[in-house]
């Protein structure tokens, strides 16, 4: 039997036993489920080979970057000794190995003091639910988490608020439409001020709640220092409009992306756009104050990307310019074509720069 039968099987009988479950819920078990879930079995799935890929996934310049900004961070901290900079959600572990090399590199007084920590995407879970702090640090950093916490749907229908349901019917997983499940769920949008009672009937939103008690745990961890998430979003107003009428959920499985959610529980990656307006409200109730906000393409240039690329066209391309007919000018002039894609791609902002860098500061 494979995992996609096992998961769906058991969340059949799960729901036939105590009735219909949030869409939440069912996001969390598709997701995290022990044994089951799509980010806890089986292979890594982020990369080319897998089902999505991310900034450091596409060029080592990203993880530059973050160096930079880590050792921005350092010095506005008066260089602490021991400077504990903790990623949730890290995967492969591309990006702690770009900055651990650019600080070897690049900052060494910075090297000596940094402690790069991993936690895993279940880290930010299991703390949610667990109510245990983990290890204190001076920086909390996340790359593409946050979006893929479980979310409440919720849909507009005969004037008022309701919410998307997950049912079992036919022997199949369905959706229904059921009363809101908590008070905070029905009172999220009215928080931000989002006009939804105008919008058509058949509008549709994503909540995710657990961001916000994400925040909670990281503040509560946070020494004097700093939170950078970095995620595909917007600020409430942008996101919750009229003309978004079908919410932002997708799901990916290998490099295509769909809207059927229900479809291969735990065997394809599921997402929705982040509130940022939520993460910084929640982070100013715990004693954090807005550093910056900004798209990804604008926070790289203000990191150097540029910059670098002109140094490393200048110390590794010079045979395109001195050798273009050689073999070795036009393979150079191949790499260098190569690399100047991949920053593009880092800043497209259209893709990945316009992903969202929100930075918070205690």
């Amino acid at each position: 039997m494979t995992i996609h039968s096992s998961l769906q099987q058991m969340l059949l009988e799960r729901i036939e036993r105590e009735g219909a479950i949030t869409f939440a819920e069912y996001m969390r078990a598709a997701l995290y489920e022990p044994g089951y879930g799509y980010y806890v079995t089986g292979a890594a799935k982020m990369g080319w080979e897998g089902d999505y890929f991310t900034s450091s996934d596409v060029s080592n310049l990203f993880a530059h970057c973050l160096g930079r900004q880590l050792q921005r961070m350092w010095e506005m901290l008066k260089q602490p000794q021991r400077f504990i900079v903790i990623e949730q959600g890290a995967g492969r572990g591309n990006l702690k190995q770009g900055v651990l090399q650019w600080a070897r590199r690049e900052a060494p007084e910075l090297s000596q003091a940094l402690e790069y920590r991993e936690e895993d995407i279940r880290a930010g879970q299991d703390a949610l639910h667990s109510g245990i702090e983990g290890e204190k640090a001076s920086v909390f950093l996340s790359n593409e988490l946050i979006d893929a916490f479980p979310v409440h749907i919720v849909q507009k229908h005969d004037g008022g608020l309701y919410e998307i349901y997950v049912i079992a019917q036919d022997g199949r997983l369905r959706e229904a439409l059921g009363e809101v499940s908590s008070p905070e769920v029905g009172n999220y949008l009215d928080r931000f001020d989002i006009p939804w009672q105008s919008f058509e009937d058949g509008w549709r939103a994503e909540i995710n709640l657990d961001a916000l008690h994400w925040m909670e745990s990281v503040a509560r961890r946070l020494r004097k220092g700093f939170v950078l998430a970095i995620d595909y979003g917007e600020k409430a107003r942008d996101l919750y409009t009229r003309e978004r009428r079908e919410g932002t959920l997708l799901c990916y499985f290998q490099h295509s992306a769909n809207t059927r959610p229900l479809w291969h529980p735990g065997e394809q990656d599921i997402t929705a756009h982040v509130n940022f307006s939520a993460l910084i409200h929640e982070g100013r109730r715990h004693g954090l104050r807005l550093h910056s906000y900004t798209t990804q393409r604008e926070w790289l240039a203000k990191m150097g990307i540029a910059e670098e690329l002109e140094r490393m066209r200048a110390r590794d391309f010079r045979d395109m310019d001195t050798q273009r007919a050689s073999d070795q000018g036009q393979i150079a002039l191949l790499q260098w074509y190569n690399l100047r894609q991949r920053a593009a791609a880092l800043t497209d902002p259209y893709g990945m720069g316009n992903f969202k860098v929100l930075i918070l500061r205690r």
